[in-house]
């Protein structure tokens, strides 16, 4: 095998490119003539929409099922449910979208950030624990990556500070921990089907919950306030958004819930072998495996421990291998100014220069060592279920080829 690496001269592993992900197919295209074809797009008057929202429940045997326009409206709904007022808080991951945290500031709470595991980025419940204060009123407990976090203490955690739990499962559809789907534990499971989810509606989202009134204020959250079951003639129950799916979204999330869990097992062992054949390669550490969850690799993640990470992802990409490292460079709320410096509403800097506020807030790194660590050595590729185990080998073979050569 070339030794030399590509971006000193030498032949590179990959020359072809690697596939592209086609997420849809016929099933979807036959859904969508069905919805358009019924002169109706409107969600609550159609059928697409109803019926996704019964087959998601279902499927995650949950009671309830409620539908959005994206995994951030999923969020705010939520927290719509949660209801905090001015200046609560509400704990959340320093390493995630930003639709985890400004939905938060929507409702007018104040977000605070527990610090992760460095090597899975996932949140660390005694962090989550040290980070509670007597305005705490819920959790989001974000899975990245398509790896659950450990949801068991977690639980605990928030029953025995009366928090409300939600589960941010948009990078973690249909994947176990334990015998049950990440999602199901906490009060509620938020989840986004943006372009590159495992499931995707182009964007799109949705909620499940066991609670009848927790689903009930979902429900008229997504509708301003207002459903025709719910509310009298023209009666808002209060202040909302309007995040209502429509047909046309339902008719594709009909068709990709079909197949997640086939697009979620063939990623697992997908990566499941990048894992094997990567592991002994020096100075780079691949996470290993844990028994009581499943990975369903939204992402590839491995970190390069005993090399320049940004050294390491040049050469693999001269190899044809694409590949990001350090993630989302910083901690989240690093990553603008809606946190650093409080823009928020106008120049009010509201919630946190208000008299709701129970004190000063800062945002730095510092708060979070274990994030800024992780962050550090962190490297992302990008894996489908539509490769091949070929496309794996030939990553692997670069990942191996890279660090052999830079560990001399």
């Amino acid at each position: 095998m070339e030794t030399k690496l590509a971006i000193y001269g030498g032949k590179k592993v990959r020359e072809t490119p690697f596939p592209n992900r086609k997420p849809f197919s016929s099933r979807e295209e036959e859904l969508l003539i069905q919805a358009v074809r019924s002169q109706n797009l409107f969600g609550k008057s159609g059928t697409m929409v109803r019926d996704f929202e019964k087959r998601i429940a279902n499927f995650y045997g949950a009671s309830f099922a409620q539908s959005s326009t994206s995994g951030t409206a999923a969020i705010h709904s939520a927290i719509g449910v949660v209801n905090p007022e001015p200046g609560d808080e509400i704990i959340t991951a320093p390493i995630t979208d930003p639709g985890s945290v400004m939905p938060i500031l929507m409702q007018n709470a104040i977000p605070v950030f527990a610090d992760v595991d460095p090597l899975t980025l996932n949140m660390r419940p005694d962090s989550i624990e040290a980070n509670i204060t007597d305005r705490t009123r819920a959790i989001i407990l974000v899975h990245l990556f398509g790896r659950p976090c450990d949801i068991d203490p977690v639980v605990r955690i928030a029953q025995k500070h009366d928090l409300i739990l939600i589960e941010d499962c948009s990078q973690a559809h249909a994947t176990k921990y334990k015998e049950h789907y990440a999602g199901t534990f906490g009060h509620m499971g938020c989840f986004s089907m943006q372009q590159s989810k495992h499931m995707t509606t182009g964007d799109g989202g949705f909620i499940i919950t066991n609670d009848e009134e927790t689903y009930i204020r979902l429900k008229l959250f997504s509708d301003k306030g207002w459903d025709y079951q719910y509310m009298g003639d023209r009666d808002h129950a209060f202040l909302a958004p309007n995040y209502r799916m429509t047909e046309l979204q339902g008719a594709v999330g009909l068709a990709q819930l079909e197949k997640v869990r086939s697009v979620v097992e063939r990623r697992i062992e997908l990566g499941t072998r990048l894992n094997e054949k990567i592991s002994s390669a020096s100075g780079i550490m691949a996470i290993p495996p844990e028994d009581n969850r499943e990975v369903s690799w939204w992402n590839y993640i491995f970190h390069i421990t005993a090399h320049n990470p940004d050294e390491f992802c040049s050469a693999l990409r001269a190899e044809g291998i694409s590949v990001s490292p350090h993630y989302i460079k910083d901690p989240i709320f690093l990553r603008g100014e809606f946190l650093t410096k409080g823009q928020t509403y106008g120049s009010s800097g509201f919630p946190f220069n208000s008299p709701y506020a129970s004190k000063k807030y800062h945002y730095s790194p510092d708060l979070v060592p274990n994030a800024i660590k992780g962050l550090n050595t962190v490297a992302v590729v990008g894996i489908h279920e539509q490769m091949s185990k070929e496309d794996i080998d030939d990553i692997a073979i670069a990942i191996n080829k890279v660090a052999n050569f830079l560990s001399r």
